[in-house]
């Protein structure tokens, strides 16, 4: 037998050097994996490999976001998808409890409101389904679907304050579903 531990009897020479360098191929490939590995240590500082002379460097895309493929980008991605969905049932109860507004007493910008809702009673009915009302209401006036006044609304305080709805219930489910569907495809294929 030569030195290839590889060598099995009646093998073909071509066969052996094949195996061979395929396996030549995956101790590269493993190899290089823990060298990035290794790197990827010295730069976090949550591990016992830390070395704070060993500064990262990212672009202006990269900076902010997390490592592409990773489980920390697809937690993001599915955490936003969650909250497009949340986002179009707050509209749902908006729409199925809310009153068509008094279209005359309306300024210009919300002319095209379709339901209004006091907070007060808004919150009493979807406290029973979630305790996030006032972030979605916030995320949902960012992204034009609802209007109301003030920067945070508060229970008691703002009971009066009433919430629109900006768009058809139609168009909002289509906004929500299609940025949902966004934020899950948004995430990148895992690297090699």
């Amino acid at each position: 037998m030569s030195g290839n531990f590889l060598t099995i009897p009646g093998d073909e020479p071509m066969q052996r050097r094949s195996r061979s360098s395929s396996l030549t191929n995956l101790i590269s490939a493993f190899d290089t994996k823990a060298q990035s590995h290794t790197e990827g240590q010295k730069i976090c500082a949550f591990s016992g490999q830390f070395d704070k002379n060993v500064k990262p460097t990212f672009s202006r895309e990269e900076y902010g976001k997390p490592i592409p493929g990773s489980m920390t980008e697809l937690r993001g991605a599915e955490a936003q998808a969650r909250v497009c969905t949340e986002m179009k049932e707050l509209c749902e109860i908006i729409n199925q409890y809310g009153k068509p507004p008094c279209k005359g007493l309306l300024p210009p910008e919300l002319h095209n409101a379709t339901k209004v809702i006091s907070f007060g009673e808004l919150f009493s009915i979807y406290t029973m389904i979630s305790d996030k009302l006032v972030g979605i209401l916030l995320r949902t006036r960012k992204h034009h679907l609802t209007f109301f006044e003030g920067e945070v609304l508060f229970q008691k305080q703002d009971d009066d304050v009433p919430i629109f709805l900006l768009m058809p219930i139609a168009d909002i489910r289509q906004y929500c579903d299609n940025k949902a569907l966004q934020a899950r495809r948004s995430v990148s294929p895992m690297p090699q």
